[in-house]
């Protein structure tokens, strides 16, 4: 106990024991999760055993690591075990092995930390949708791949290390393949300085609806990298597009929207009461609690908009908030609907066209038989009619 406290008093130990700790942590993590990758094809009661002896050795071995980097001889068993342990690390096989579990360290910290900022509420109550909110999934998203990368790329230097691979060489030669390989990807590159502009100017995000390229591609954005953007359409097909392609973004789902909300009336109606009808209704939509808070201003009726061969265009305008405008506008054309039947202004549709048909007794009449004598007679030459006189 004298010993312990002894190096309990001096900082590095702190740090030794902290680290044993977190790499014994991170091993027991690594086999529990190919355990549980083999508890399926075994008996239930065979996984349980093992998950359990697993957890007695890993508690075992840490605590044994954890005496032999304090220097605890005072206890023989788990400093000698603890020796085998560390002298098992040194070894290319332990590097190996220390080497994943600081990986599997690092891969969840940035998973943890993807969480904390951006917290999942569940798919009963979906985050709100802000600016704010588009701006920090999208990055935390492209951050989160990023660190992966990194970590995946640190994870194969080391364990080549470990292995015994010159990784310096390595190195040296992906970098000379890499620069022959980058004259021939420059397409990939315009797709990643698109990409960061795109994130850097916030141009759109995570859960915008966009139109891309004059509306030659449209949907809600599932997920943006540097290098691609992923839309889901209506249909539920997706798009991947990649960044340098996108000339063009129509966002629609940007600080607020707004409803169109039009109508056409025939000809023939009475156009004030029609627009007294669209007002009432806008009004009344506002007003109402189950939609008032999609509002962000009172609506504005224009009045008539467009004059057609099937009636007149009416208009009035909804500012809603962002994504806002779908449900707002449907719920709009089906009470502008009902109106206009209740109030009996006829029903939008072509002008009617009126046919007349005149009878003439004179263009009726038959018209006079042709006598075919006197043709044949008007067209014989006079040497003809000689020889065959007409009968």
């Amino acid at each position: 106990m004298d010993a312990l406290i002894s190096q309990f008093s001096h900082p590095v130990s702190w740090l030794k024991l902290g680290f044993t700790l977190l790499v014994g942590y991170a091993v027991w993590r690594i086999v529990a999760a190919l355990l549980a990758l083999l508890t399926p094809h075994v008996h239930l009661r065979i996984g349980s055993l093992l998950r359990r002896v697993w957890a007695l050795l890993a508690l075992y071995g840490t605590a044994a690591a954890a005496a032999y980097e304090l220097g605890l001889a005072e206890v023989p068993l788990l400093y000698d075990h603890g020796a085998i342990i560390a002298q098992g690390f040194r070894a290319s096989s332990g590097q190996v092995v220390l080497v994943a579990a600081l990986a599997f360290i690092a891969w969840n910290l940035v998973t943890l930390a993807a969480r904390r900022i951006v917290p999942d509420t569940g798919d009963s109550t979906p985050a709100a949708f802000t600016r704010r909110n588009v701006r920090v999934q999208t990055l935390t998203a492209v951050t989160q791949g990023s660190l992966r990368l990194v970590i995946i790329i640190l994870t194969g230097i080391s364990v080549l290390q470990a292995l015994g691979v010159n990784a310096t060489a390595l190195l040296a030669g992906v970098s000379v393949l890499g620069l022959a390989v980058g004259f021939g990807a420059q397409s990939l590159i315009k797709d990643v300085f698109t990409g960061f502009f795109i994130l850097l100017e916030d141009q759109y995000g995570v859960g915008d609806i966009i139109r891309v390229n004059s509306g030659a591609l449209s949907g809600t954005v599932e997920r943006l990298t540097l290098r691609l953007t992923v839309l889901r359409a209506l249909d539920g097909t997706v798009h991947l597009v990649p960044n340098g392609q996108v000339l063009t973004v129509s966002v629609s789902s940007k600080d607020w929207s707004q409803v169109l909300a039009t109508f056409t009336v025939p000809g023939g109606a009475d156009v004030n009461r029609a627009l007294e009808v669209m007002a009432q209704v806008a009004n009344d939509l506002y007003a109402d609690p189950q939609w008032q808070q999609h509002f962000l201003s009172e609506p504005e009726v224009q009045g008539v908009t467009n004059l057609t061969s099937d009636g007149t265009e009416l208009r009035a305008l909804l500012r809603v908030l962002p994504k806002s405008q779908f449900p707002v506008g449907h719920e709009f054309n089906r009470r502008i609907r009902i109106a206009m039947d209740n109030t009996d202004l006829g029903v939008p549709g072509p002008a009617p066209i009126e046919v007349r048909i005149s009878q003439d007794s004179a263009l009726l009449a038959p018209a006079p038989a042709l006598d075919i004598t006197r043709v044949e007679e008007r067209q014989m030459d006079d040497a003809a009619r000689k020889t065959d006189p007409p009968r």
